[in-house]
């Protein structure tokens, strides 16, 4: 990391990796964190996000401010929360750069994953994560983006929600994009190219538990359809002429049990490391 001498008053600039952020003076000793959601870390305890060039387009600036306004009005336990929010420029002719802060976690679900963790844990986390989706949906929030690069926790198994760069309101007449979720978590109906609402979020939510449970990923439709079975003709109708002409052509499956699927020594009792 590189510190640099300029930059407005009461800011300061540095390299950190291959970006230059300029932080207001009261965030010290920064260290990075790699490139996921929360960006990098200060001493005082919280995460400072860069927003990556909010500015370049319309899709861009769309996503920096819905991220910008869903986390000032959302306020629950298991959503990240927004503590402060800067920019370094002082005039909307330089205005291109926005930082947010908030609060820091200790990890993200992908580093969960890989744990040895017990029923307790999973059912814990699993609340947690149903119960934040289950407040932005009651708020009409479709968060579309959710994957465990999204989800954070801390050493005491507490579980929070971020990143509402791809959140839409649900509802309403306009057509929302099919290019949403990362694609091990994608819903059908967004695979497809359907009309889609809340149970999205859901899928994802469960794409994501059933990963935990199994410590293996899901890909794409293929591996759904091998697992759930050929769509039957009430799902078909609801396609487009392309799109079910690509699903009837695909081989068709029998749906796997679920304690094939899942079977309960998955679900131990109690961690290895830990008594009973």
């Amino acid at each position: 990391m590189t510190a640099h001498k300029s930059a407005p008053p009461g800011f300061y600039s540095i390299e950190i990796g291959d970006s230059t952020f300029t932080i207001l003076e009261r965030y010290q000793n920064l260290r990075p964190i790699g490139s996921g959601a929360q960006g990098i870390v200060c001493k005082d305890n919280v995460a400072i996000k860069k927003l990556a060039r909010p500015f370049q387009n319309v899709t861009h600036a769309k996503r920096a401010y819905r991220e910008f306004v869903l986390m000032k009005l959302v306020n629950h336990k298991n959503i990240i929360g927004l503590l402060n929010a800067f920019s370094p420029q002082s005039s909307l002719e330089e205005f291109s750069d926005v930082y947010l802060v908030m609060e820091l976690m200790d990890a993200n679900l992908c580093q969960v994953i890989q744990m040895d963790l017990d029923h307790e844990r999973l059912s814990y986390l699993l609340y947690q994560m149903l119960c934040g989706i289950k407040h932005l949906h009651s708020a009409d929030i479709i968060h579309r983006d959710l994957k465990p690069s999204n989800i954070v926790v801390r050493t005491d198994c507490t579980l929070k929600i971020l990143d509402f760069g791809l959140a839409r309101t649900a509802g309403g007449s306009f057509m929302m994009t099919p290019y949403v979720v990362t694609r091990y978590y994608r819903a059908p109906e967004v695979i497809l190219g359907m009309g889609y609402q809340e149970n999205v979020d859901i899928w994802s939510v469960g794409c994501i538990f059933g990963e935990m449970v199994r410590a293996r990923r899901s890909c794409s439709l293929a591996p759904t359809t091998s697992t759930t079975g050929h769509a039957g003709p009430e799902f078909l109708a609801r396609l487009n002429t392309a799109v079910r002409n690509y699903v009837q052509n695909r081989p068709k499956y029998q749906p796997w049990p679920f304690e094939q699927l899942f079977p309960n020594d998955y679900f131990r009792q109690t961690a290895r490391s830990t008594a009973a």
